[in-house]
């Protein structure tokens, strides 16, 4: 079940515990994609808080926010980009996207296949997408003062596996939030070291949220292929009937 885009907000742009995700998860992402230059950036879920970057350069910047979960006008200052949609049915042609974010939109979503599929479709030749979930072995997944406390958390293993049932190779993996989930002072002030740190442990010991980056897979036909030539000689004027004499 999709969370509210109020909810949301409050966390991402007015809690001191929110812009501390925002910058793990949005420096983190730059690591993978440092330009979207004449590119088309497509964010779904409540992906807006890691796409300023990419506001200058790319060619255009959406963020679909499903219906359950509502819309809110982003960015602030500027010309809208926002689009409230179903969340399996995208306003976007077929093989248009160069860069997907998704962040709090596949692990609280009833449809995950369809959503899936959907991703899929959207995602052009060369294209790449990045699915941002709770990590299920991490402190976030484990309170709900965040929203990385709410729908399906996963293990990096899992998250692949459907990936790929999905036609969607992983390329890179990184890990992301690793400061303690708390509001108190002292996690607080401390956040900065811990996420330095945790920049040098492997994917497998992520924090609070893995990130996968994959691209499309396109699959031939199955099994083998055979042209067959149509050894047929074709007869001058064949199938031209007879001539019919009319009576005088």
């Amino acid at each position: 079940m999709h969370l509210d885009v109020q909810d949301l907000r409050n966390f991402y742009y007015r809690s001191a515990l929110g812009r501390a995700a925002q910058f793990s998860l949005r420096s983190r992402m730059l690591e993978l994609w440092p330009e979207a230059k004449g590119q088309t950036v497509v964010g779904f879920g409540f992906a807006a808080p890691l796409l300023r970057p990419y506001l200058a350069d790319a060619r255009r910047v959406m963020t679909l926010m499903p219906g359950p979960q509502g819309v809110m006008p982003w960015p602030a200052g500027m010309a809208n980009t926002s689009v409230l949609t179903e969340e399996t049915l995208w306003p976007i042609e077929t093989g248009h996207v160069d860069k997907l974010v998704l962040l709090h939109g596949l692990e609280t979503s009833d449809r995950q296949g369809d959503l899936l599929e959907e991703c899929w479709r959207v995602l052009g030749p060369g294209g790449r997408a990045l699915f941002i979930v709770p990590n299920r072995a991490g402190l976030w997944a484990r309170r709900d003062i965040t929203p990385f406390g709410y729908g399906r958390p996963y293990s990096l293993s899992q998250l692949e596996a459907q990936l790929r049932k999905h036609q969607f190779l992983p390329e890179r993996q990184l890990g992301a939030l690793y400061q303690m989930p708390s509001t108190r002072r002292v996690w607080m002030r401390s956040g900065k070291l811990f996420e330095k740190v945790g920049r040098h442990v492997p994917t497998m010991m992520a924090g609070g949220a893995f990130m996968v980056e994959v691209t499309k897979l396109v699959y031939p036909p199955k099994g083998k292929v055979e042209r067959k030539g149509v050894r047929r000689s074709i007869r001058m004027l064949e199938g031209v009937g007879a001539p019919t004499v009319k009576p005088v």
